[in-house]
């Protein structure tokens, strides 16, 4: 009789065990279920947010081309210089980033790019302030650093 009752506490126990490893693994197949799904949500929440900086950036860069544009169509020979310059600089500056360059080749329109720059420079003292009452307003609108350092007779 008590090997009988040794016998059904033992299979009591390795039932009671069984259901605890089943149900063990149903928690963590679980766990890892849900573990993948909220992954799933970030990837698709960066991905939109991705998408809206993408969506900005594209509305802003469309929104310059139209100033541009309308500077151009106003007679502002500047303002396409300005556009030029924009891209070339722009352009440069991803070929510098580019971790495996090791030389950087510029084109033979190198000159150009500067010129572009010092169109730069002339739109900027047009938009603030061509009448400033600095250097260049008491000179007469440009001044070259030869002539500034010259002086008159």
């Amino acid at each position: 009789m008590a090997r009988q009752m040794q016998a059904e506490r033992d299979k009591r126990a390795q039932i009671l065990k069984a259901e605890g490893l089943r149900q063990a693994a149903v928690l963590k197949a679980e766990g890892e279920k849900q573990a993948v799904v909220l992954a799933a949500e970030g990837r698709k929440e960066a991905a939109f947010r991705d998408a809206e900086a993408r969506e900005r950036a594209a509305q802003a860069e469309a929104k310059a081309t139209e100033m541009v544009s309308q500077a151009i169509a106003g007679g502002n020979v500047q303002a396409i210089n300005y556009f030029v310059a924009n891209n070339y600089v722009k352009a440069l500056e991803a070929i510098a980033r580019s971790p495996n360059q090791k030389v950087l080749m510029l084109p033979l329109e190198a000159s150009s790019v500067i010129g572009s720059l010092a169109g730069l420079t002339e739109i900027t003292r047009e938009a603030f302030g061509k009448n400033g009452g600095g250097p260049q307003a008491a000179a007469g609108g440009r001044s070259s650093p030869r002539n500034s350092s010259v002086p008159s007779t």
